[in-house]
């Protein structure tokens, strides 16, 4: 029996009878009911009343080559008709891994060539952990297992996920993390530059941040530092161009390793095929998940550069960690078909040149200028509006996070879907948007920001 056969009423009873939604308060959602999404078109969504919705958020990050590609279902069965699992232990491997390993490392920085498989992001980061510190150990160094993070950072919803990242909230609830990974400041300039700082002076001082942590620890200690080159989750924090080449500069001198989590940021977002390109950085790890295959099935890829690869392969004996899922041959089929319609269509170079730039140019001429809004800001196709009371003290409405829920929900009902994180308004379509789909979503926004001015005035 298909979902036809049941009333909107009836699936969201049964959503919720048995269904736990991820980071929802679960009680709340009962009582208002699930929104069904029952199918999707192109940078469309629609739900099960019909209503269609322009997705502002490519699923979760990920949809970036758009919904309803046949290519990609086809793909996908003619692996499952030829092969629908086999797994990577036992000294075997299946043809699509191989051949997917083999095109990351051409599109991955030079000297990024080996690739770890999972099925999500947050996988992908407690691999990164677990690599990193045994990378050190190998090296004859194991007390240099001190992992650098950021305060607001996002990694994942694992245990290592959670702690690497820097959400006290999940800290809270996760009640013990593991050891050894301490947070520092994020390179948000808006909120926390000094008056007359420019942004490059801002940049080295957010960078400053990291070397203090090395050296309150020792660099004897430290083994990595973990960012993600834009805060996604985290509310799309872009940093000035002067921070990652500080970062990587403090990095290589006192011999600390570089992981980029770029989860979000992967696979064209920025307007490069991996944003440590567009920051011009060379890191030792790359996580990546979501858009490696645009989110028609779940997997991850670890890209590992050569110098924690060789240490692996060449001292390493056997690497006690993996996933039964890992180069799933059904999602490595479906990546390559994914990364060759990125390709074929030249999708990273209209972000990069057509769209990335008008998508910027239409956020501050259309919706920078609104009194809701204290800033816009965005890199690529990724963008970011915070919502304040007061433009000119930057004042929140109370409680925090209360109006960008409002504007979210008003966004929804103009047929625009955003997500609200904190007091900021986050955007990441897919990569598929023109300059008449960006058109269309800053008209939707501009309504919804009005809705909301009107009803949040009155509270």
């Amino acid at each position: 029996m298909t979902y036809q056969n049941y009333s909107l009423k009836q699936l969201q009873q049964i959503d919720a009878a048995h269904h736990l939604h991820p980071f929802t308060d679960h009680k709340e959602l009962r009582e208002a009911g699930s929104r069904i999404i029952t199918r999707a078109d192109g940078p469309f969504i629609y739900d099960s009343e019909g209503s269609e919705i322009l997705d502002g958020m490519a699923g979760l990050w990920c949809v970036n080559v758009g919904y309803g590609r046949d290519e990609l279902a086809d793909a996908a069965y003619a692996q499952m008709k030829e092969l629908p699992y086999y797994n990577s232990f036992f000294k075997c491997s299946t043809p699509t891994p191989v051949l997917l390993s083999k095109k990351l490392a051409e599109l991955a920085p030079k000297h990024v060539s080996q690739v770890f498989y999972g099925s999500s992001g947050s996988e992908a980061n407690d691999t990164a952990l677990r690599l990193v510190r045994h990378y050190w150990a190998l090296e004859g160094k194991p007390e240099k297992n001190r992992i650098i993070s950021r305060k607001m950072g996002y990694h994942g919803s694992t245990i290592a996920g959670t702690s690497l990242g820097g959400m006290e909230p999940m800290h809270k609830q996760l009640g013990g993390a593991v050891p050894n990974i301490v947070h520092v400041m994020m390179p948000y300039a808006y909120e926390l530059a000094l008056p007359g700082e420019s942004d490059h002076d801002f940049g080295i001082r957010a960078a400053k941040a990291v070397e203090d942590a090395i050296l309150e620890a020792g660099a004897d200690k430290v083994a990595a530092f973990i960012g993600e080159p834009v805060m996604g989750a985290g509310g799309v924090k872009i940093p000035p161009m002067s921070y990652w080449p500080e970062v990587q500069r403090i990095c290589r001198k006192y011999d600390v390793l570089l992981m980029l989590d770029e989860v979000i940021t992967g696979y064209g977002r920025t307007g490069e095929w991996f944003a440590a390109q567009t920051f011009d950085v060379e890191p030792d790890t790359i996580t990546t998940a979501k858009a490696l295959t645009s989110g028609y099935q779940p997997l991850s890829a670890l890209l590992v550069g050569d110098r924690i690869s060789k240490t692996l392969v060449e001292k390493g004996g056997e690497f006690y960690h993996g996933y039964t899922y890992s180069g799933h041959p059904v999602a490595c089929a479906v990546a390559l078909k994914n990364l060759e319609i990125i390709e074929r269509e030249g999708l990273v170079d209209r972000v990069r040149n057509d769209t990335g730039p008008y998508f910027a140019q239409a956020l501050q001429e259309r919706i920078a200028g609104h009194r809701l809004v204290g800033e816009v800001r965005s890199i690529g196709l990724m963008g970011a509006i915070e919502i304040v009371k007061d433009k000119a003290t930057k004042e929140r409405y109370l409680p925090s996070g209360s109006a960008a829920v409002v504007v979210r929900d008003y966004a929804i009902s103009q047929g625009m879907m955003l997500r609200a994180t904190g007091d900021t308004m986050i955007l990441s379509p897919p990569l598929i948007w023109t300059r008449d789909t960006i058109d269309m979503a800053c008209e939707r926004i501009a309504k919804a920001l009005d809705l909301a001015e009107a009803d949040l005035r009155k509270r």
